[in-house]
């Protein structure tokens, strides 16, 4: 990633832009994946976004996000998300500053100019876990391979994980959720109950 740390400003299928700061904490915890996607009219790019919809009920349950960053305008972003039954975000970056900013011109298509995709898997305060360069197909992760990235988050992240670790029940019993999610409050602190 560049240098510039300034808000990214992408147009979605909906009305109102959405501002991502790439420098921003993210304090929700969440995880997240990021796709970069060369076109919607690519097939590879389709059957990829065609496994994660089938998945995403079940990385939806896991409090986990989905975004995919196009070059292509919303409206063929808009229909590429309803071919495929996406029920994530889409982001339309048709001045490549995405592609720009991450060094990931697909230099052998200067007519069309895409991204190489890529899928990111974010760890809170958008650090990066895992890159997959998915110029060739088998170079994006599988299901399975996300399973195992959104774990290693998990784990890494939620003091929770295994509920029988010590301290864990006997905080709970004293009202301390802190160490609980999603029963904290947004400042990590605790809930009333």
């Amino acid at each position: 990633m560049g240098d510039d740390r300034s808000p990214l400003v992408l147009q979605q299928p909906l009305p109102q832009p959405v501002r991502l700061d790439l420098g921003d904490q993210d304090a929700s915890g969440m995880r997240r994946s990021w796709l970069t996607a060369r076109s919607s009219a690519v097939r590879k790019d389709h059957q990829q976004h065609l496994q994660l919809a089938a998945h995403y009920p079940e990385i939806a349950v896991a409090y986990t996000q989905i975004v995919t960053i196009g070059t292509d305008n919303i409206l063929e972003l808009g229909e590429f998300r309803a071919a495929v039954g996406a029920q994530w975000t889409f982001l339309s970056d048709v001045g490549r500053k995405v592609q720009k900013d991450l060094g990931i011109q697909e230099y052998t298509d200067p007519h069309h100019d895409p991204m190489i995709p890529h899928t990111l898997v974010l760890r809170p305060g958008l650090v990066i876990h895992s890159v997959y360069n998915g110029y060739w197909y088998w170079g994006r992760p599988s299901i399975e391979d996300l399973r195992r990235d959104l774990r290693e988050v998990t784990r890494a992240i939620r003091p929770d994980w295994d509920p029988t670790a010590p301290g864990l029940s006997a905080a709970w019993e004293a009202g301390d959720r802190s160490m609980h999610y999603p029963y904290q409050d947004a400042r990590g602190g605790r809930t009333r109950t």
